[in-house]
């Protein structure tokens, strides 16, 4: 497929496929999905992988020729060979999601050539649906988003994990900041994008599944995402793990990369 089909044809299967991946999750909302831990600190649902079995035949079954990255799928070896790649993480924040807190999101990207071109978070129980398409803008529930103007640290509204509040909110680098936490990473940097906080920051490795479709969120909404040095986000390598990410408009993006670094 070209890349206008990717920037259309392809962006529209997604958004259909996440959002009903999303009305199957919230289905199961607060009604005790079994589950269990992956391994210690990470639990996985009945619901994360009916989810992902749904997003996979949706997306899959009618790009048969483009690859597949997700957290809660077996990993196919030739995913770093394919021109286009889906990246997704059924439910990002299962904690959340298990605790019955709404704070979760399904998160999808497609790459081309590693670069996220098209994207969706939908975090359905605020009925909130986060989409870009590369050189085309992103939107909240159809209407444009932009990040906030905020270009200093004082008062700056800076979302961090709830694994990761007592660390932060106490980090001298980020003392001037108003520093508050929810779940889902990918939520948090969606958020981002549409101005409802001015940066999101996390010192945990995140794996592509998890940042993806947000990085395209916030870069398309004016804002920049990276390593919380400034260093570059690379997609779809060997190991796709990231050492740790920043989110802001440029002006604050700036600032904080020095503050952190000072720090």
């Amino acid at each position: 497929m070209s890349g206008d089909g990717a920037m259309s044809g392809d962006h529209e299967l997604l958004m259909a496929a996440v959002r009903e991946a999303g009305e199957l999750a919230s289905s199961h909302f607060g009604k005790n999905a079994p589950s269990w831990m992956k391994k210690p600190g990470q639990p996985v649902s009945e619901v994360d992988l009916a989810v992902d079995d749904l997003l996979r035949q949706r997306l899959c079954d009618e790009r048969v020729d483009y690859g597949w990255l997700s957290e809660e799928s077996a990993e196919t070896p030739d995913r770093m060979d394919r021109e286009w790649l889906w990246v997704v993480d059924p439910i990002d924040g299962t904690r959340a999601f298990l605790d019955a807190r709404p704070e979760y999101s399904v998160s999808a990207a497609l790459l081309h050539f590693n670069q996220p071109v098209a994207a969706a978070v939908f975090n359905p129980e605020t009925n909130e649906f986060f989409e870009a398409v590369r050189d085309s803008g992103a939107k909240c529930n159809g209407a444009p988003i932009t990040v906030s103007a905020k270009e200093d640290m004082d008062g700056a509204r800076v979302l961090v994990s709830r694994s990761e509040f007592k660390t932060l909110a106490g980090d001298k680098a980020l003392i001037p900041c108003e520093v508050s936490s929810i779940s889902s990473i990918a939520y948090k940097l969606a958020l981002v994008g549409s101005g409802a906080t001015d940066a999101t920051v996390t010192m945990t490795a995140k794996s592509d599944w998890d940042i993806a479709a947000a990085h395209l969120i916030v870069s398309e909404a004016g804002g920049i995402m990276t390593q919380t040095d400034g260093g570059a986000l690379v997609y779809n390598r060997p190991h796709p793990r990231h050492t740790n990410v920043l989110a802001a408009g440029p002006g604050l993006h700036a600032v904080l990369v020095m503050a952190l670094k000072e720090a």
